[in-house]
């Protein structure tokens, strides 16, 4: 997959812990882009593979937010791609604001289920699995019901 995605993992309501996710083959760019370190010297991009790094999203010299950002460097995957998660501040505005910031340098917005599909594709998981992904849960489905 040429593209690098980006899309919020969490619930978008309040809450202490949101996460941005981004997937694909920039995805160490788009991080080393916004990422600085409590001290300003570590290198995101040239840190080990499934490593948390504490630190701060940045866009241009504004200070976005306190994060910790882990970084998993491909195959070893849900995507099978290079992964950052930024686990960001919860809340609706906090959340939307780092993503704006991830999007702004370099990467796509994801669409629904496109973690999932590049998983499929990559081999990572199967047919099945995908369609456990993509449908309703019975409870979910007795509550839709129940709504209506």
């Amino acid at each position: 997959m040429e593209t690098t995605i980006a899309a919020i993992s969490t619930a978008m309501s309040a809450s202490g812990i949101g996460i941005v996710r981004i997937s694909g083959e920039d995805a160490m760019e788009v991080i080393s882009r916004i990422y600085r370190s409590k001290g300003g010297k570590k290198r995101i991009k040239e840190v080990p593979s499934h490593t948390i790094h504490y630190g701060y999203i940045y866009d241009g010299e504004e200070l976005i937010d306190e994060v910790l950002v882990m970084i998993m460097r491909a195959p070893r995957t849900f995507t099978g791609e290079d992964t950052v998660e930024i686990d960001c501040h919860g809340g609706v505005f906090a959340m939307k604001r780092v993503l704006e910031t991830v999007l702004k340098n370099g990467a796509e917005i994801a669409d629904p289920g496109e973690f999932t599909k590049r998983a499929f594709l990559n081999g990572n998981i199967f047919r099945c699995s995908c369609q456990i992904c993509s449908s309703p849960s019975k409870e979910s489905r007795t509550f839709s019901r129940w709504r209506s």
